[in-house]
């Protein structure tokens, strides 16, 4: 194991979460976070998707410590838990649905908590990477979509570390063993619709700001997938960057230990204030 990889099993600071829950299920829930800020504040909101490639092993911990860091910085974070591949209601559609229901929550937990709705990032590593920045783009999903939501909660802004960006390409590379046709309940050609709903790089243009960051040396989500979304979202007129991350792997950028944190931290506070 990496020290990077280390975050993995290390506990997560738990001074001042809120854990609470947004569905039925029980891994319908999300840990709040606070930042200390003058009590008439409110806070931009930071909506955190764990990765894991979508298997139920890999849960939303380990995103604790960057979430904590980011509500050290002035932002208050939402680290979500969604029900995945070995959960039951888990994959297609249950992974989707609940991720968009923790995020629409906000709307709730803003009537409790000073959050400001008018700044809501989403910021996701790996295949949450590919959800945080799917959460942006669901206003483009088709009303005869089962993913269809009238009024999503609008982001205005997403950072994505090292996101499985095409849902698409993924299959065809079979990553992490074939995850993504697990994910989908089937292949593209079974599901066109379903990848047309889901991946990011079909739904383009998403319409806000996106950062992208990742490592070359990344072994679990190739490089080339930033690489390759950043063209696609130019190409489309889309405002997107990708920031290289020269010799770093996969996990290095969600370790506030490390100096590929500073990424991170500057691409949020950049979000926070493009709108």
């Amino acid at each position: 194991m990496s020290a990077s990889e280390e975050i993995l099993s290390l506990p997560a600071p738990r001074a001042g979460v809120v854990r609470l829950v947004y569905g039925s299920s029980r891994h319908q829930f999300g840990d709040l976070r606070l930042p200390s800020l003058p009590d008439d504040a409110l806070y931009p909101v930071i909506i955190g998707v764990h990765g894991g490639y979508y298997r139920a092993r890999y849960g939303l911990s380990y995103y604790g410590h960057l979430m904590a860091a980011l509500t050290g910085a002035g932002f208050a974070t939402w680290n979500i838990e969604y029900r995945r591949l070995g959960n039951r209601g888990g994959g297609w559609p249950g992974t989707f649905q609940d991720v968009g229901a923790a995020a629409d929550s906000l709307r709730t937990l803003a009537m409790s908590y000073p959050l400001d709705l008018g700044r809501v990032l989403a910021v996701g590593h790996s295949a949450g990477g590919h959800l945080a920045t799917w959460l942006a783009a669901r206003p483009r999903i088709t009303t005869d979509n089962v993913l269809y939501t009238a009024q999503p909660i609008a982001v205005t802004g997403v950072v994505s570390l090292a996101g499985v960006l095409d849902l698409r390409r993924a299959y065809d590379l079979r990553v992490s063993n074939g995850v993504v046709q697990r994910l989908l309940g089937g292949t593209p050609e079974q599901y066109p619709e379903r990848y047309a709903a889901a991946s990011p790089m079909d739904l383009l243009p998403l319409g806000v700001p996106q950062i992208l960051i990742h490592g070359t040396e990344d072994t679990s989500v190739p490089y080339d997938f930033s690489r390759r979304y950043l063209e696609a979202a130019r190409a489309r007129g889309e405002n997107t960057e990708l920031v290289t991350q020269q010799g770093a792997g996969h996990f290095e950028m969600v370790d506030p230990r490390s100096n590929e944190w500073q990424d991170v931290l500057h691409a949020v506070q950049k979000e926070a204030v493009v709108q």
